[in-house]
């Protein structure tokens, strides 16, 4: 695209991927750079503070919260470099393109890179939801000034999000553990899988039985001779199903009025029903339609990658943004399902060509979002273009992860513009006379899909992996009321009730949006940041809090629960969606929140509660921290009170005689909530959880196993020689027995369950004296951090069996000890796994487990997995930019050896001396002088302690 004559432009987009899209759209004349995204931010800790602002009282906020809520932001260092080449290059053309993203975060990018740059040219804001050459072209033509609601908006967000980590974040650190974090979305996003974690953990299950009945027609005619159908009701009422059960007792709900089997009953039944005659007593059709799904939002795409492709969430935005910027589909964080006139046409040409004109309804389908404040200006995910490239068209050109993910909005983007699938339901009664005259009802449902219309493109999936899929049909035959039935088999069928299923990142993601909470740029940041903090773990895709997590929410609720209240956050959404409308005032708003005054914005409980600054300042001192670090589980059938304590080395059970355990020992507590210290105090039995257990398998019975197993006192016995108790428990590292003031640990081999007192005598005996040698120095043998192994005064040699420890004779042991050491190598470890070809490099590329983890690995690069992240979803370009950012790095600086001075040796013998006659001039004065009380020691602290 030609620029005015002799007229220099300068495009800033974000990335340098993008801006290499661009600048191939854009003739002569223009200069296309990237910002590497946000130029400037408050600042992230005290080191970034400028000097002059050092002693402001506000400085560790970054915001002046009495002037204004004036932010101060500072250059990125990682930033600086970039910027200085900005301004060089905007001192060399005659005006600015800023082309950053769409959102309210492009939004204020480009205001910052204004305020930065502070350039002396005319500056223009384009914008553009896709990066093709029309797009690009149109965007030119058509700039805009920036948006300041838009930034205000941004600003207000950035300024609340920070206020709130910086101010609750705190009380965390001094009631529960240090470095830990708070946050508005976050906090929220954690509640809601505690919570379910917490469901799961009241359920209780039940048992219900039915009957499945394989059913024959007389004369076969059209579709199948036999066919399923399954007990649903007995003398008129009802058989129970998993619904009338209540969840936390696990009874059947009072006035459900419904028959509850089991198994006797069942099976009983059956009996009675077989060789009776079955009548069809009900048939009833019903056309079926299905109209398709709305194209791609930011949630719904990030859904629909996890339950089809298994990708997270930061997978599936990573992945998206390559796409984006190397022009093959629109804008990926968008709310609205709204396609362009342009491209509604392209996917109703497509459509024809690959389907037929039948497939396409008379009129265009338009849809309306359910996102509150959806910014329908904006357009849905879709292929880009004019003319949407197929799959098969592009697949050369992308990864095979890229190629999943835009299959898989192609083919989205094409079923929304198809007609609807349809076809018949069949609901069907059938009635059975047991030889007790039981009137038994059997019920049957069929679907037959006649023309599947968008279905021909797609199908949506379910969170639930047992759901039926759309497209499935299940086909019945032809049948008419009063039609006899044979009964083939008549099978007694037992069920358990299911707890709430854990969330994944998709469903987590779809109730957040169904709350009103976060949006389209958040939701990817949110599911890492909850694993990144260790509140949440994934087993699979399901999301499993920690006892962690527990402690936190616990004292959310209980102190600040206006703070992680659902419509109070989606409040605060909604204030947000009204600055960046013109509205509201950012200013307004934000005093409300931390001041609490009340001036019409906001939120009036936290207004009337003083604001979140006086709302955690005034109730530090009601925490109480062991009490927010205790989780009660359950009394056992002792009367013992059994709980989690959240400790500075992980969770740990404790039991005890109720009040001993979760009472509130002082108010000031610990920050690990061990106000008794692990190694002092008595308050029962103590058991390490194992790592990777979830909160809701601590059943009853597995905590009797962990106390048991490895867990809590058990005594062996009583050691015959002293007549001591002899005791099996369990410490930070593991599994040892004691008797008075020995202490063993068990030998890899041993098992605590099955650990007997003669094995118990025999460790607490260790080392083992073997006797004298020749020379007269004892010979021991014993066990060490490396295995068994024998010693004769600083000689060692290891022993190739744990067993020998107390077998080994003085001859073998001297032996031993008179051969020369070898230095045994292990054989190293097979990979976790080969992943193939670094796209980078070509140098093959392997995820190793190491001491500190698994770690991916070309053989000469090594970088760790990161918090989340599995070896089994790791993916090749993952691990390739992982071990990108790690060259880019560069190798760990050497310290440098200090040098040594020549005379050191005469200047250390002159120290000596000197210090010598000062101590003994010392000493002598010490005598003459009078002695003084000794100064009562200053209690000292350090922060988050």
């Amino acid at each position: 695209m030609p620029s005015n004559a002799g007229t220099t432009r300068l495009v800033i987009v974000e990335s340098p991927a993008k801006a290499k899209t661009i600048s191939g759209y854009l003739g002569p004349g223009y200069v296309v750079e990237a910002s590497f995204g946000h130029v400037r931010d408050l600042p992230r800790n005290a080191a970034d503070v400028p000097a002059k602002y050092k002693g402001e009282p506000w400085a560790r906020l970054g915001v002046d919260v009495d002037n204004g809520f004036h932010a101060l932001y500072v250059v990125s260092p990682d930033r600086k470099q970039q910027i200085s080449k900005l301004v060089k290059l905007a001192k060399e053309v005659d005006e600015i393109f800023l082309a950053t993203d769409e959102d309210r975060e492009g939004e204020a990018i480009a205001w910052h890179l204004v305020e930065t740059l502070k350039p002396k040219v005319p500056v223009k804001r384009m914008v553009f939801h896709e990066i093709t050459k029309p797009a690009i072209q149109a965007a030119v033509a058509n700039p805009r000034e920036i948006d300041r609601d838009l930034v205000d908006a941004q600003e207000a967000r950035r300024i609340l999000d920070r206020l709130y980590g910086y101010e609750v974040s705190p009380v965390l650190w001094k009631k529960v553990m240090p470095k830990l974090s708070a946050g508005r979305v976050q906090s929220v996003a954690t509640r809601i899988v505690v919570e379910r974690e917490r469901q799961r953990m009241a359920f209780r299950t039940a048992e219900y039985w039915d009957i499945l009945a394989t059913l024959a027609v007389g004369k076969p005619g059209e579709g199948p001779r036999t066919f399923n159908a399954t007990l649903v009701a007995l003398n008129g009422d009802r058989i129970a199903t998993g619904k009338d059960f209540e969840p936390t007792t696990g009874r059947v709900r009072a006035g459900a009025g419904v028959v509850h089997l089991d198994e006797g009953g069942a099976r009983g039944l059956a009996a009675r029903l077989a060789d009776r005659p079955f009548t069809v007593t009900r048939v009833e059709e019903k056309p079926y339609r299905r109209r398709p799904y709305a194209p791609f939002i930011t949630s719904t795409l990030q859904q629909e990658a996890a339950r089809k492709l298994r990708f997270s969430s930061q997978q599936t935005m990573r992945t998206a943004q390559r796409l984006y910027e190397n022009g093959y589909i629109t804008y990926m964080r968008t709310d609205s399902v709204n396609l362009s006139e342009t491209a509604i046409a392209a996917a109703r040409r497509q459509i024809v060509e690959l389907y037929g004109e039948r497939s396409v309804p008379p009129e265009p389908r338009r849809y309306t979002g359910k996102v509150k404040n959806a910014q329908e200006a904006h357009e849905a995910i879709r292929p880009a273009g004019d003319n949407f490239r197929t799959p098969g068209e592009v697949a050369k050109e992308l990864s095979a992860e890229e190629y999943k993910l835009y299959e898989l909005i192609w083919r989205r983007t094409i079923a929304s513009q198809m007609t609807d699938a349809v076809g018949s339901s069949v609901s069907v009664r059938i009635r059975a006379v047991s030889s007790a005259q039981e009137e038994a009802d059997f019920g049957a449902t069929g679907k037959t899909i006649t023309d599947p219309g968008f279905l021909r493109a797609y199908v949506e999936s379910s969170d639930d992996e047992n759901a039926e899929a759309e497209d499935a049909e299940r086909r019945l035959p032809t049948l008419v009321k009063d039609q006899p039935l044979t009964a083939d088999e008549l099978a007694a069928q037992g069920h358990h009730t299911q707890p709430p299923s854990r969330y994944t990142e998709a469903s987590l993601v779809k109730a957040l949006e169904e709350l009103g909470i976060g949006r389209p740029s958040t939701y990817a940041s949110i599911m890492q940041t909850i694993q990144d903090r260790g509140y949440v773990t994934k087993r699979g895709q399901a999301m499993i809090p920690t006892f962690l997590a527990f402690a936190v929410i616990g004292l959310m609720e209980r102190h600040y629960p206006r703070l992680i209240d659902y419509d109070f956050t989606a409040s605060m959404e909604n204030e947000l969606d009204e600055i960046a409308g013109g509205d509201h005032a950012a200013v307004d708003f934000l005093t409300s929140f931390y001041f609490g005054s009340t001036n019409g914005a906001g939120d009036q409980a936290i207004a009337h509660a003083g604001g979140l600054k006086k709302l955690v300042t005034e109730n530090l001192s009601e925490i109480d921290a062991r009490s927010v670090n205790s989780i009660p589980l359950f009394t056992d059938d002792e009367g013992r009170e059994v709980v989690v304590r959240v400790g500075r080395y992980g969770p740990y059970l404790q039991r005890a005689l109720p009040g001993s355990v979760s009472g509130t020992a002082s108010v000031s507590g610990s920050a690990s909530g061990e106000g008794e210290g692990e190694e002092g105090g008595s308050q029962g039995d103590r058991a390490p959880i194992p790592e990777g257990l979830a909160p809701d398998e601590l059943t009853p019975e597995k905590v009797h196993e962990l106390f048991l197993g490895g867990g809590g006192e058990r005594k062996l016995g009583d050691d015959p020689s002293t007549g001591e108790p002899i005791l099996l428990k369990s410490g930070r590292f593991g599994p040892y027995v004691a008797s008075g003031e020995r202490k063993s640990s068990l030998l890899r081999s041993q098992s605590p369950d099955s650990l007997t007192l003669e094995q118990a005598l025999q460790l607490l005996r260790l080392p083992r004296l073997i006797g004298v040698a020749p020379d007269g120095t004892e010979v021991f043998a014993n066990n060490g951090r490396y295995g068994p192994y024998v010693k004769r005064g600083d000689e060692f040699r290891s022993l190739d069996s744990e067993d020998k420890m107390f077998t080994v004779t003085l001859d073998e042991a001297l032996a031993l000890l008179a051969a020369p050491k070898t230095r045994q190598r292990r054989a190293a470890a097979p990979p976790l796994r080969e992943m193939g070809n670094d796209p980078l490099t070509e140098k093959p590329l392997v995820i190793k487990d190491g001491r500190f983890g698994p770690y991916v690995t070309d053989g000469e690069v090594n970088a760790s997995l990161r918090r989340g992240q599995t070896p089994e979803e790791l993916t090749l370009e993952q691990a390739s930019e992982m071990l990108a950012e790690k060259r880019a790095k560069g190798p760990a600086p050497k310290k440098k050896a200090a040098k040594k001075a020549a005379p050191a040796k005469k200047a250390t013998a002159a120290k000596k001396t000197t210090a010598a006659a000062k101590k003994t001039t010392a000493a002598k004065a010490a005598k003459k002088a009078p002695a003084k009380k000794a100064a009562p020691k200053k209690a000292t602290s350090t922060p988050n302690e």
